[in-house]
């Protein structure tokens, strides 16, 4: 590979080459001249729009980012503060104690998913392409087979520091917590503490999101917020390495018709008061005796919107 100190003498030789050459070679070899020194310096702006960059953008603005998911997120306020404030406070430090830790823990079809991968396509430079530095491991596809844990472990501490060794800031969210097979997700602890560097690998730019679904409650003998997050008797609960646990709430009618009117708006259909209220009506069934909350959030709505256009 062409080192910085390389091309810099080389562009100190094109002044003294362009005469020799007739206007259409001169203005090619300028040309190229220009484009290699950008694709190798390691700030380039034309590098991250022809490859891949894992820089994070320059700057973020939270407050405009904020009322914008709070226009996307419906009745997920608490949420949506936290997080931002969370990143804010990772992002703009020079060089963090540890990586970002964040469990996203409510009811299906509250906005988890969502926020993650707004989360995701807003984390890096605009017209990067993010496949390299945003891994997403789903429980139920990825870690199938309780007995594959040894093979799992070692696997994922493998994708982990690779990833992080060529891009500090690499995202990995993970969904499907409350399947997650016994014990695996406690061997990538030594990633998530306060380490200043493993190996030769600084984790501390990273940023890992964890995806919990509520049903999971409710078995005896373990706390009900311990077992909600999918994280029964984990070192990343007993070693504290967690750092923010994201509520999000179960959404009342006001929240679903809102959903209703942005996929009305999304398929391309008027927004119908009559579709909008008769299906946010039918999704509201928690609890039975007063039907206050939609025990599936939103997540059936495109569907419901379809069927009735």
């Amino acid at each position: 590979t062409m080192k910085p100190l390389s091309l810099g003498v080389f562009f100190l030789l094109v002044p003294t080459l362009v005469p020799a050459l007739d206007p259409l070679s001169a203005s090619l070899l300028m040309g190229g001249a220009a484009v290699t020194w950008q694709l190798f310096s390691p700030h380039s702006w034309l590098k991250c729009r022809l490859l891949e960059c894992c820089n994070v953008k320059d700057t973020l603005n939270f407050s405009g980012k904020a009322m914008d998911l709070e226009r996307k997120v419906f009745g997920q306020h608490l949420a949506v503060q936290l997080v931002l404030r969370a990143l804010n406070a990772n992002i703009h430090s020079k060089r963090p104690k540890k990586p970002l830790v964040m469990s996203f823990h409510g009811w299906t079809g509250t906005g988890k998913t969502f926020l993650s991968s707004i989360i995701a396509e807003n984390l890096y430079q605009p017209g990067a392409p993010r496949r390299r530095f945003v891994h997403h491991f789903n429980t139920v596809l990825h870690f199938p087979h309780a007995s594959h844990v040894h093979l799992y472990k070692e696997q994922l501490q493998n994708w982990i520091r690779g990833n992080v060794s060529a891009c500090p800031r690499s995202l990995f969210i993970f969904s499907e917590m409350d399947q997650m097979p016994h014990g695996l997700i406690d061997s990538i602890t030594p990633f998530l503490g306060y380490h200043e560097e493993i190996d030769g690998v600084y984790y501390g730019k990273a940023i890992f999101i964890f995806l919990n679904p509520k049903e999971s409650a409710g078995t005896k003998g373990v706390t009900v917020f311990e077992y909600l997050c999918g994280f029964f008797q984990s070192q990343l609960i007993q070693k504290n390495l967690i750092d923010y646990f994201i509520p999000f709430l179960p959404l009342e009618y006001k929240h679903v018709k809102e959903c209703v009117r942005e996929e009305l708006r999304a398929q391309g259909h008027p927004e119908d008061e009559g579709i909008i209220t008769e299906i946010a009506s039918s999704m509201i069934d928690y609890p039975s005796e007063e039907d206050i909350y939609s025990s599936k959030g939103c997540k059936t709505v495109a569907s419901r919107v379809i069927l009735s256009i």
